[in-house]
């Protein structure tokens, strides 16, 4: 009689790759080293947080962590004008939609606490329900100069900026 044969070892299980499940919303907390970045679900459910440096290299490094989660076309950015302006003209040279975040009301913020996560949560949140409507806009010539002049890092000193007084005899 013949005995069939088995293998002796069981197949390997196939492994399942992740692959991004649809669109998400990134939600920024900006500050001046670093900003706190958070990936929500389009039904808010929070699938990431993380912190990154506040350099080119980091913007890199945050959007490419939030694309493993899915597929980034808008971000709520708090201080877009501020901490958060390379932020988003780096957002929006990769063309995703960049809206300005407001903070939240005293009331709210008291209630439901204060963290850098949480606030990075509640922007993204404020995109997904439509109160977060300001767009930023591609900040490019004459506008961007005029943000660059509202900045104080662009602008010179006051001591540069004084006209000097000459004490030549007249």
């Amino acid at each position: 009689m013949s005995r069939s044969t088995m293998p002796s070892t069981p197949p390997a299980p196939k492994t399942r790759s992740r692959r991004p499940a649809g669109e998400v919303v990134l939600g920024v907390d900006t500050h001046r080293d670093a900003h706190v970045a958070a990936v929500l679900s389009v039904m808010g459910t929070v699938l990431a947080t993380d912190e990154f440096p506040a350099t080119a290299a980091g913007y890199r490094d945050l959007l490419k962590w939030a694309r493993k989660s899915g597929a980034v076309r808008r971000a709520g950015v708090e201080g877009t004008g501020s901490y958060g302006a390379s932020l988003s003209r780096y957002l929006l040279a990769q063309g995703i939609d960049v809206f300005d975040v407001n903070r939240m009301d005293r009331a709210d913020r008291r209630r439901r606490g204060k963290s850098d996560p949480l606030d990075a949560q509640n922007a993204a949140r404020a995109v997904l329900s439509g109160r977060a409507r300001a767009r930023r806009k591609r900040a490019t010539g004459r506008c961007r100069s005029r943000e660059c002049t509202k900045s104080r890092r662009c602008r010179p000193s006051k001591r540069a900026r004084r006209p000097s007084i000459s004490s030549s005899p007249s």
